[in-house]
């Protein structure tokens, strides 16, 4: 089945190019020039990804990341033309799966949707192999609703990113994890190697799971190594 596309850019000539662009490649494209169009797309239409530009008329992208965020778990690839490390962080801390920066070759967007869909499809095969949730220390990570439960049954919700490294790291306790490794399981490859993007999502992590900023106890840094899970801090039920 095609993959449904929704680019979501104030610039008709961008969503043009972008949409002829997917088309070559078997996707179907559909266009919003604002939020209320991307809003009005979502209710009657499936969509599989949407490509959001930073800078919208009516709304920022990144608010309207926040708002796609709160109610669906639909992958978004954000559009800027800021260069700066502070945007990119933001995007991905509201749960933005990726982002690319302007000007850019239509091919890349192409590249980084079909990545984050393989991502996304193979996670749904495996979380319906697998039992509903995995505990750790009291808590427990949800593989349907790609949600955390506190121990005290409070739903803490998680971005795509978040989830993903959680993820991982239930499926190698007590094991080291490089930083690399790591930013190839949020992202994908495509990331730049010294953003410090992955070190941002590991303390928003932290704070989900009501860690000790200065003393983690879970998510342990191994200095110059990357991160563990400590097995020591686990109590499976």
């Amino acid at each position: 089945m095609a993959t449904h596309v929704l680019v979501v850019d104030d610039d008709a000539q961008i969503r043009s190019l972008l949409c002829d662009c997917l088309a070559d490649f078997g996707m179907t494209c559909m266009q919003a020039a604002n939020g209320e169009e991307m809003h009005r797309v979502l209710a009657h239409s499936d969509v599989d990804i949407v490509v959001l530009d930073l800078m919208l008329p009516d709304s920022d992208g990144l608010t309207l990341c926040r708002e796609l965020r709160t109610t669906s778990d639909i992958p978004i690839i954000m559009l800027t033309a800021r260069g700066e490390m502070t945007d990119r962080i933001v995007g991905l801390e509201l749960g933005a799966d990726d982002y690319v920066v302007k000007p850019f070759e239509p091919r890349e967007l192409v590249a980084r949707i079909q990545t984050i869909l393989r991502r996304t499809k193979a996670q749904a095969r495996s979380a319906t192999e697998q039992k509903d949730e995995r505990k750790f220390a009291g808590w427990r990570l949800s593989l349907i609703g790609r949600h955390l439960i506190a121990p005290d049954n409070t739903v803490i919700p998680l971005s795509n990113a978040e989830f993903r490294l959680l993820n991982a790291f239930l499926s190698a306790p007590g094991r080291v994890l490089s930083r690399e490794y790591l930013m190839d399981t949020a992202r994908g490859k495509s990331i730049d190697a010294f953003d410090r993007s992955i070190d941002v999502q590991i303390s928003r992590l932290r704070h989900k799971l009501r860690e000790d900023i200065k003393e983690p106890r879970l998510l342990r840094t191994i200095r110059g190594e990357g991160y563990m899970l400590d097995v020591r801090a686990q109590s499976e039920s």
